[in-house]
């Protein structure tokens, strides 16, 4: 069957993709505002032809099974396409799980082909594992970059603050995806790494003269478009150079000017997902997205009320407003994509008990633990006392994937004595006033819809006290070089001989590579707990 038949309202539903729960059952839904029930999404698939889904939440086993139930309830087959910058494991626990990708670009400035081979080996395995459990769109790599270490929601999901880095690093990671037959996406036209503020929340603005968007912002992308990148992703920005009244994503001047005519890009153009400050305050959901597809758009993610875009576009078609060849134009594209994905009919429906056995294998271990080894900070030695606590600070434990009892940041202080305590960002004021010898294990890192990068001035001031007062005796950062950065600055952890570490990762095999590092435990007999016991 050619999927881009029947009728203008069905030819127009390939053209969106919505969110969905990438759990089994309606009881386990997170995020109610923006996933449907089951009830309601299959009768968007079954009666709207959507193009795909984008999917968050579950592991990845189930992730094998509810991929296959979505592609069954659809006629044509459906692009499932996931935020894995950073893996499938970053989503969907179980499968590989990569630090960041500025862990990446900090191994770059010491060794760019090293970094360039671990970014293919990157690329190979996260389209394996992706198209294992049933993702064949890979909503990476993220080629912004990230010029101001204040960006609340780029930060480390960039490979570095110089274009030429991130450009060999994105083409070198597009060359491993490229192995199997997944999608891949530059993202996010025409660059968001130099913002303060948070697109998912407000319009940010980029008010660089073409001269500047050319020498950085636009490097990356013109490297990943000779490297044949399948789609490029819009970004929510006001670029007046370019466009003085609408964001990039509703900006013809942009995505059809710039991005088709003058850059030559041939692939898909999608959008950031609609619900999203950035374009969601701009007009109603309606119009943002006949506005979108009028800019250029081929593939609208996450709009509001599928059924009601549908109706305004087909209005929008029938009227003239948006021309059908350019409804043609999308729609051949889309098929074309859809070709490169499912011409091999393995790719659509696995058996589930072969998917688990293609993630987390020995080679994605060994690589993942190779980026973390090679990407690591560290200073001073390590001395403590008796009477110790291991502080850990996280944003918010309910969305807490990376911390568990088992996870080596808890075990392996608890093993040495330590007496765990956990705190939020909201709640670390009220362990001021104990005297413990403490471990500060502060996971901190960009995140979208907070609206900063994880230092608030209120944070800073505790942050600083707790280091004052002299009772850190030693610091783990996760995350963040930028909070790393702002620790050895403006605290007196030098001053003091604080012993500290730094690690991109957040996951486990970070935490225990970092603790290990911290402890000097990689040179002492398995009787470790012994010395420090006395």
């Amino acid at each position: 069957m050619n999927w881009t038949d029947g009728t203008l309202k069905q030819q127009l539903g390939q053209m969106i993709v919505v969110r969905a729960s990438g759990y089994l059952f309606d009881h386990q839904i997170r995020y109610p505002a923006w996933e449907p029930s089951n009830e309601k999404l299959r009768h968007w698939i079954e009666t709207l032809n959507l193009g795909g889904v984008i999917l968050l939440g579950g592991s990845a086993g189930e992730l094998s099974l509810r991929t296959q139930q979505l592609q069954q309830w659809s006629k044509n087959p459906l692009l499932i396409a996931a935020d894995i910058e950073e893996g499938v494991g970053q989503r969907f626990p179980g499968a590989t799980w990569f630090p960041p990708p500025m862990a990446l670009g900090e191994i770059a400035k010491k060794d760019l082909t090293q970094a360039k081979e671990y970014a293919t080996q990157m690329g190979v395995i996260i389209a394996q594992e992706a198209l294992a459990v049933g993702i064949n769109w890979v909503l990476a790599p993220v080629v912004d970059v990230n010029n101001n270490p204040k960006n609340p929601v780029i930060n480390i999901r960039s490979f570095s603050d110089d274009p030429k880095i991130v450009s060999e690093l994105a083409v070198a990671f597009l060359e491993g995806a490229k192995t199997y037959p997944v999608l891949t996406s530059a993202k996010h036209f025409p660059g968001h790494g130099d913002t303060s503020n948070d697109s998912h929340i407000d319009l940010p603005v980029i008010p660089h003269e073409i001269s500047r968007l050319e020498e950085i912002e636009l490097v990356p992308f013109r490297a990943t478009i000779g490297a044949n990148v399948d789609s490029i992703m819009t970004a929510h920005l006001l670029i007046p150079a370019w466009d003085k009244d609408r964001p990039a994503t509703l900006s013809k001047a942009i995505l059809t000017g710039e991005l088709r005519a003058r850059l030559g890009f041939k692939g898909l153009i999608v959008t950031d997902a609609l619900i999203m400050g950035g374009v969601a305050n701009y007009a109603s959901p309606e119009e943002v997205a006949v506005m979108a597809v009028e800019a250029g758009v081929d593939i609208l993610l996450m709009p509001k009320d599928p059924e009601k875009t549908l109706e305004a576009l087909v209005k929008a078609v029938e009227t003239g407003r948006i021309p059908r060849e350019q409804i043609e134009a999308s729609l051949n594209r889309i098929y074309q994509a859809k070709q490169k994905v499912f011409k091999n009919s393995k790719t659509t429906f696995n058996n589930p008990l072969y998917c688990v056995g293609e993630l987390s294998q020995k080679r994605a271990k060994e690589t993942v633990k190779n980026i973390l080894n090679s990407s690591l900070e560290k200073g001073n030695n390590i001395t403590l006392k008796p009477k110790k606590r291991n502080l850990i600070v996280v944003d918010d434990l309910l969305t807490c994937t990376f911390l568990d009892r088992q996870t080596p940041g808890v075990t392996i202080p608890q093993q040495l004595g330590y007496d765990c305590q956990i705190a939020e960002l909201n709640t670390l004021k009220f362990f001021l006033e104990d005297d413990c010898s403490t471990l500060l294990q502060v996971f901190i890192r960009a995140s979208a819809f907070r609206g900063n990068a994880g230092l608030s001035e209120e944070v800073q001031k505790i942050y600083k006290k707790l280091l004052k007062n002299k009772i850190v005796k030693g610091l783990i950062i996760y995350g963040s070089p930028y909070a790393k950065d702002w620790f050895l600055t403006n605290t007196n952890l030098l001053k003091n001989q604080v012993p500290w570490v730094f690690s991109y990762g957040q996951m486990a095999d970070s935490q225990k590579i970092a603790c290990e590092t911290l402890f000097n435990l990689s040179e002492v007999p398995d009787n470790w707990v012994d010395r420090f016991e006395n």
